[in-house]
Formats: structure tokens, sequence, C-alpha cells
């Protein structure tokens, strides 16, 4: 039991709790920066000191009440995603990312799904199911470490293009490979159509949406609105369009882009964007400390071999069809070498993915695929940025004076005081 536990005030504890979490993140920081490691390693590391099996200072019931952070972070994240699918844009690279965008997810899916049906035997409705769910990359992590070195070039617009496409390439391998499950399940003689078809008609239903709340913000966030206002209102309608997903059991992710795509294609201003950049830091530093806490360290050990073959095999197969995909696409040396390390994180829709696949499979099997998913995920995440920052300090995306060390020697006077 933690302090925060025996108080009887749940306000309280609620407030506490958040307090603690954004302290954290920000003094593990204070020690990654020293190490010239991301801030989103710092935040997970963070998570994982303060969750229930090294520190224990949050509570249980507040870290399984903290869903809506994640919905919310990812929503945002989706939304920044958005601005870079200009339609003029598009046209001129659309075809060579979709291709990279397939052969990464797609080789990542198959490298599992073989290696878990002749490697380890396993039963081919799981190995569908994992492969399926490897395909996924998470942005979060990636998109951050990008904001926080302030990278730009080919290979950072080529990253974010691609991370976008990621998920919805994901979501539709599930839903093929969960129907093939089923009618695996129930021995061949009959297809669940619905297992496929529902899936998908909520995606689309979701997506409409989003094109329609792009729309919506075109008029509602005007030149005669204040900053304060606009910034409401974004939120609103960010909020209100997460919400709808989360109650229909579908990731906020490809919604939440397509608003952000349709918004950028019908106006020239991203102010817009920079406000919403400059308002979700904390909330980003709640996401990713949350999921160091939701660790399952045993987990680590029950997925033994497997689990660990699974870490090393999605990452293989994501670097050799990033690799691939930029070659047959004729892309520039500096994607085909740093592409693929900058796919590595997993979390989020994968997480998701996960649940929907536990309830597909027996109870053993499904209990691993979750345990493998979620243990995986976090280890994903702490080594993704660290692998990010690399990817784009070696194609020679960060100028020098965008890196956060340099940049605070560079404002610091001699004689002054350093700045914390």
């Amino acid at each position: 039991m933690t302090f925060l536990d025996r108080m009887a005030n749940t306000s309280a504890e609620v407030i506490l709790s958040l307090s603690i979490m954004l302290f954290a993140g920000f003094l593990v920081t204070r020690i990654t920066k020293k190490l010239r490691l991301p801030n989103v390693t710092g935040y997970i590391l963070a998570g994982v000191l303060i969750g229930p099996y090294v520190l224990h200072l949050i509570p249980d019931s507040m870290i399984s009440g903290m869903e809506f952070v994640t919905d919310i972070a990812l929503a945002y994240i989706a939304f920044g995603v958005g601005k870079y699918f200009r339609i003029s844009e598009l046209r001129k690279s659309g075809r060579r990312v979709i291709l990279i965008t397939l052969f990464e997810a797609l080789f990542a899916a198959a490298a599992v799904t073989l290696t878990m049906i002749f490697v380890f035997r396993l039963s081919v409705p799981f190995s569908l199911l994992l492969g399926a769910i490897g395909s996924a990359t998470a942005p979060a992590s990636t998109i951050m470490t990008i904001r926080q070195y302030r990278a730009k070039g080919e290979l950072v617009n080529t990253i974010l293009q691609v991370v976008a496409l990621d998920d919805a390439v994901a979501l539709i391998a599930f839903s093929i490979c969960a129907a093939v499950a089923e009618e695996m399940a129930s021995g061949g003689t009959q297809m669940n159509w619905g297992v496929f078809l529902i899936p998908l008609a909520l995606n689309a239903a979701v997506l409409a949406l989003g094109a329609g709340c792009g729309v919506l913000l075109r008029w509602i966030i005007t030149d005669r609105r204040s900053r304060e206002h606009r910034l409401v209102l974004i939120n609103a309608v960010i909020f209100a369009l997460t919400g709808v997903c989360t109650l229909l059991d579908v990731s906020p992710l490809l919604a939440c882009m397509l608003m952000g795509m349709v918004y950028v294609n019908l106006i020239t201003d991203r102010q817009l964007f920079k406000q919403v950049n400059h308002f979700t830091p904390p909330i980003m530093l709640l996401f990713f400390v949350l999921s160091g806490m939701r660790l399952e360290v045993p987990m680590l050990l029950t997925a033994g071999v497997i689990g660990v073959c699974y870490f090393v095999v999605r990452i293989v197969g994501k670097y050799a069809g990033a690799y691939l995909g930029a070659w047959v696409t004729r892309s520039p040396d500096v994607i085909r070498k740093y592409l693929g390390l900058a796919l590595i994180p997993q979390a989020g829709v994968s997480i998701g993915l996960a649940a929907l696949g536990q309830r597909l499979l027996p109870a053993d099997l499904g209990a691993m695929l979750s345990t493998i998913i979620l243990s995986s995920g976090i280890l994903y995440e702490m080594v993704g940025p660290a692998c990010a920052k690399g990817a784009l300090a070696l194609s020679h995306s960060i100028r020098p004076e965008s890196a956060p060390h340099e940049e605070r020697q560079k404002k610091q006077k001699p004689g002054g005081k350093k700045k914390g």
C-alpha cells in the first residue's frame, strides 16, 4: 500500500499522483540528458522507477484509471502528423511513401509470423495475429524525439509520413488476419465476415468524422478568434473526436490524423499546430511516464525466449523492409540506411490490437500474446528513442545549433550563469 492509498480524499490522491509523475519525469531527464538520451527515454524510466515494481509511489487504482491519457496523447500526436500531408507534397512523394510503408510493415509482419510458425511451432492463428500486431509502429516517441532536436530534412519528412500511414496498414492487416484466425478456429467451415467488416466499417465511419472535424475547424477557427479561444476550440474538437473513437473502441490515430490533414489543406496558416505543440508537453510526459508504470516486470520473464525473439525479429523485419522499400522506390541513400532505425517503437495501437487478439485465441495463447506485446512494447519505447536519435544524427538531420545541449551553450554568455 502506498502513502497515497491511505488518503481518504480521492481528489487529493489524483492531484498528488499527477504531481509525482510530472516531477519524476522532469528529474530523470536531468540524468538522461547527461547521457545524451532523448527525453522520452527518461520519461519511461521515470515511470518504471515510481511504478509498482520499484518505489510504488502511485496507487494501482490511479494507474488503471488513467487510460484516457493514452487516447488523448495519441490524438494530439496524430493531429500534429496530419500537417505533413499536404496534397501538393503527396503528389510528389505519395507513391514512394506508400510503397515504403507497405514494405516495412509487411516485412515485419511476415518475419514475425514465419518465425513463430517454423521456429517455435506455434499455431497459425497466434502467429498471424502476432505478426499483424508487429507491423504497427508507435509514432509518439519518434515524433517527440524529432521535436526535441528540431530535426529537419528529407529523412524527417519521410519518417513522419511513414509512421502516419503505418497504423492504417496495421489495422487492415490485423482485420484480415483476425478473419482468417476465426475461420481456422471454426475448422474452416464458415467465415465470420463480421470480424473483418465491422472494424473496417467503424474505421471508415470515424475517418469520415475526422474529415468532417477538419472542415469544422476551418470554419470555427478564424483570425477573428483570440489565441485563447482558438486553443479552447481545437482542444474541444480533439477531445470530442477522441471520445467518439473511444466509445466505438477504435483508435483515434487515423481520425485525428485525417482531421489535421484536411485542415492543413484548407488553410495555409500553421499557427494552430504551433499552439497545440506548446500546450501538449505535460500530456506527453504523463503518457510516457504512465507507459513506464505499466511495465509488468514479471512478464519479461514469462515471455521468455519467444518474447526476446519477437523483439529482435520485428526490428530486423522493420529495418530490412524499410531498406528494400527505399531501394525499390530509388530513394536517397540516407533514407535507405537510417529510416528503419526510426521505426522501432511500438505501443498504443499495438496494445489495443493485442487486447482484441486475446479474445480470439484460447486462454493460454491469448495471455502469451498480451504478455509479449505489453512487455516488449515498453522495451521498444525505451530503445526506440535512442535509435531514432541515432538515425537523425547519422543522417545529419540534427543541426548543431538545434541540439538542446549545444543550444544552451550557445545562449550562455561568457561569465554568465548557466540556465537550468
